[in-house]
């Protein structure tokens, strides 16, 4: 498989990945149950872009010029990278061959992002200690990402399937 062949399923399967996630958060979401505003990661990453990394809230941050749009394309990077850091740690063998327990610690790992990153420059402290229901937010936090590894498995596991069929 040749470097570009590598990226192309690493892309591809990021946004398989992130799709599942995101369908997951609209099921939730319909159930009422409330969920992440990309806007807000949108809202962060244009202050980032000048500079600045942290809010007392990044909801009384001011507005950023197409920051729903920029979350959105941050929320699909970021699924893509982590699903190149999941190649990275298993090898490009992972991708002919995809497993479910490399595929799902990894996304479950990765909600280490959100919960000592992200939220902390948001203002809503590590791991959303300064929200009204802290645990009930990392649950559903470690959940989402639970759910992300499972798009990351899934769309290897179809991608790989494809290229067999194909061949």
């Amino acid at each position: 498989m040749t470097v570009v062949e590598t990226i192309l399923r690493i892309v591809v399967i990021g946004t398989g990945a992130t799709a599942v996630m995101d369908a997951w958060l609209m099921a939730l979401k319909r159930m009422g149950i409330q969920t992440q505003n990309f806007a807000m990661i949108g809202r962060w990453m244009g202050h980032l872009f000048k500079g600045r990394f942290a809010h007392a809230s990044i909801a009384k941050a001011a507005t950023v010029p197409g920051e729903l749009a920029l979350g959105w394309l941050t929320h699909y990077a970021v699924g893509i990278a982590f699903a190149g850091l999941l190649v990275v740690l298993r090898g490009a063998a992972w991708l002919h061959a995809p497993a479910v327990l490399p595929a799902v610690a990894v996304g479950l790992c990765t909600v280490a992002f959100p919960l000592f990153v992200m939220q902390p420059a948001m203002g809503l402290g590590i791991a959303a200690s300064r929200t009204p229901a802290p645990w009930k937010n990392r649950l559903r936090s470690m959940a989402n990402h639970t759910v992300f590894g499972f798009g990351l498995y899934l769309s290897a596991l179809v991608i790989a399937w494809m290229l067999r069929w194909v061949s």
